[in-house]
């Protein structure tokens, strides 16, 4: 696991996790190949896609929207546009809440 010098990660050794930092408050971001800059970005792409797009975010649906930017940040660097992924992922119905399209596995 790779972090930043905050105290909260202190016990990741101890739960068995190879823990790794980088000191920011020491201006060093990056210790060979340890750093935070992946998470930083996807934490950039949830929060400001939260903020731009839905304003704010209640408890009972945040990991819903955690869902939502993971995967689009999993599948930023795809060929394939995201709209026909999620097409090929569904099949056409007459029922279903939009009269079109349903999750492939119902």
């Amino acid at each position: 696991v790779f972090t930043d010098e905050h105290a909260a990660y202190n016990d990741l050794p101890k739960r068995g996790y190879q823990h790794h930092r980088v000191n920011h408050s020491a201006k060093v971001y990056v210790s060979g190949n340890v750093h935070t800059n992946t998470i930083e970005g996807f934490w950039s792409l949830l929060k400001n896609g939260i903020r731009g797009v839905n304003h704010a975010v209640g408890a009972h649906k945040l990991q819903s929207y955690v869902d939502t930017y993971t995967f689009r940040y999993n599948h930023r660097d795809d060929v394939e546009p995201m709209f026909a992924v999620l097409k090929s992922r569904t099949r056409k119905t007459r029922h279903g809440r939009y009269g079109q399209y349903a999750p492939v596995g119902e």
